[in-house]
């Protein structure tokens, strides 16, 4: 890893607040702090910086939603995830920079158009927001195929955020509950990725320097969306996520 400069060092640390902030308010937002550190860093190098910080994020939103976790959807999703994260790995093991941000790219802009039309036909969501604990069988491969792209495109680029975020409004989920099946999944998946990650040399003593660092700048930002998050209507927080997310596609693919 190169030398960082003082204002590339600035706008890590911008990035860093970004992550907490979208923990506790606008899931999929972080997507922004992706290309952020995708644009300082090598595209590889960037991953293995970033999935601590996500970590970290994930530990402080499970702190303050970990009573609004969905478990039966949580459940129905890790098998597909898994898979994904392993197909992931694969992959990263040869491509280059420019194949993850382009493949990326791609996968976020079309999640977010299939989602903007699926909504166009999607009844009101109930209180809960929530599927059912006995999903059909199309509400099974819609978990399985979600799932298998969220392992994916977390393992490749830590952008798993936009896609499960599409899934989870997909399903209806509110606020609350989506910021909390969000958190306890994040944690437990980017927890089980660090394996992979300093596996493929992705995560060393190096990058973990850089994020002693960085992640002091992730509680004010945690701090900052937990604040914010009551005060976000929920056809708000709906679109500032899809929007974050084509956002973060076009910024990956460009």
């Amino acid at each position: 890893m190169d030398t960082i400069t003082l204002w590339q060092l600035a706008a890590l640390a911008a990035a860093s607040t970004l992550v907490g902030f979208s923990k506790t308010a606008v899931s999929g937002a972080n997507t922004i702090s992706l290309a952020v550190f995708a644009a300082v860093l090598p595209a590889r190098e960037s991953t293995g910086v970033l999935l601590p910080i996500l970590i970290a994020g994930d530990i402080l939103a499970v702190l303050v939603y970990r009573r609004h976790a969905h478990w039966p959807t949580l459940l129905r999703l890790f098998p597909a995830v898994a898979v994904g994260v392993v197909a992931g790995t694969v992959f990263m093991m040869w491509a280059d920079d420019d194949a993850v941000r382009t493949s990326i790219g791609a996968i976020l802009l079309f999640m977010a158009g299939v989602t903007l039309w699926r909504r166009r036909e999607r009844p009101q969501p109930s209180p809960e927001g929530a599927d059912t604990d006995e999903p059909s069988r199309g509400g099974r491969l819609k978990a399985r195929s979600y799932g298998a792209l969220g392992g994916f495109t977390t393992m490749v680029a830590n952008a798993g955020g936009p896609v499960m975020s599409l899934y989870l409004l997909s399903a209806g989920f509110r606020k609350l509950s989506f910021l909390g099946t969000s958190a306890w999944f994040f944690l437990i998946v980017n927890t089980s990725k660090v394996p992979f990650s300093v596996g493929l040399g992705l995560i060393d003593a190096q990058s973990l320097l850089l994020d002693a660092v960085l992640v002091l700048f992730v509680v004010p930002g945690a701090y900052l969306g937990r604040a914010c998050v009551g005060r976000i209507n929920q056809k708000v927080f709906d679109r500032i996520v899809i929007g974050a997310t084509v956002l973060g596609g076009l910024q990956l693919l460009l």
